[in-house]
């Protein structure tokens, strides 16, 4: 049996394009003792893996040229050397961009048996809720009554910490890319306002939309995507407010940079209205995924929780899906369901 897999090519250029992956096929090893044989079933596609494509260094070891693209993964146990996984098992872990994968089962989660769907193990129930979740409650230390400004609210992240803030009884208001998502943001989820950012014709534009919504101001941005967006919320920020920094989607590949908030001026307001910037990686907050599961997995259950999936069908979409995702194109958390 081969194993399918799409690996680094060459470093992207600025803006990512297909002839940064190429697709190989792969003679499966022999299982050693203690190894177990994976067949996957989801691929997880995560703005996070652009940073990953570079040489620089990060949080995060880069992905080697001709190495396989790093990726967590839903799979299932098809043949085990391992006396703790049975087959027919369902995990979920760092596999990559593969079809098939050998694991000594050290890094891996087992999922459990419920009435949840097993993909939701890696959006709402796995590292994007879970981000969302510490990004809220440990970084972000929402209270009830005060106002919370969240970008790419209709994302994977976003979708819940507004969902969440609701619950502890918060104003919240979203920035998403379209009329629709904003309509999915107030009407499914239930966030006070949406902002849809591509009707803007201005940073000015865009700061008094952000007042009009919050005539309060706000006490919380929970950051995604950074570019415009921030540059419209920092001037409404209240004095002693906090910033939980997630990701800068909108300058991963070094577009609009050269339009973005000077630094002195940045910096600034950071001083004079007394912020706490705090960017987090979810990695760091490992030991807290138990408590996550244990508040969010029952309100799920219950449909309290609402979520979306984008899902594309075969791994050689994996490449195309990850650009569109990279550019907005997505509505939900993007998904590779593997044949």
């Amino acid at each position: 049996m081969n194993i399918d897999r799409v690996v680094l090519a060459e470093r992207p250029k600025g803006e990512p394009t297909k002839e940064n992956f190429r697709f190989e096929k792969v003679e499966t090893p022999k299982l050693q003792k203690g190894e177990l044989l994976l067949k996957v079933k989801w691929l997880s596609l995560d703005p996070y893996m652009r940073g990953r494509m570079d040489g620089s260094k990060s949080y995060a070891e880069p992905v080697s040229i001709g190495e396989t693209m790093q990726g967590e993964c839903v799979a299932e146990v098809i043949d085990s050397q391992n006396n703790g996984f049975k087959v027919g098992e369902l995990v979920s872990g760092q596999l990559g961009w593969v079809s098939h994968a050998i694991s000594n089962g050290k890094q891996l989660r087992k999922i459990p048996k419920s009435n949840i769907p097993e993909q939701t193990s890696l959006g709402v129930l796995g590292m994007p809720g879970h981000t969302a979740w510490v990004g809220l409650n440990k970084i972000a230390k929402a209270s009830p009554g005060e106002t919370i400004v969240v970008s790419a609210a209709s994302g994977a992240v976003g979708s819940l910490v507004g969902q969440l803030a609701k619950k502890k009884g918060l104003r919240v208001i979203g920035v998403a890319g379209s009329k629709i998502k904003c309509s999915y943001v107030t009407e499914e989820l239930g966030y006070d306002g949406c902002i849809n950012h591509q009707s803007v014709a201005s940073v000015g534009e865009f700061k008094e939309l952000v007042a009009r919504y919050c005539p309060k101001g706000i006490d919380i941005y929970f950051e995604n995507v950074a570019g415009i967006t921030l540059d419209a919320v920092l001037p409404n920020m209240n004095e002693f407010g906090r910033i939980a920094v997630c990701g800068m989607i909108s300058w991963y590949s070094g577009k609009g940079l050269q339009e973005a908030m000077a630094f002195p001026k940045f910096w600034r307001t950071v001083l004079v209205k007394r912020l706490r910037v705090n960017g987090f990686i979810i990695f760091d907050h490992k030991g807290s995924f138990p408590e996550f599961r244990k508040e969010v997995s029952p309100l799920i259950q219950s449909g309290e929780i609402k979520y979306k999936e984008d899902i594309r069908d075969g791994l050689e979409r994996a490449p195309e899906s990850f650009l569109e995702l990279l550019n907005g194109g997505n509505f939900g958390k993007m998904l590779i369901r593997l044949k």
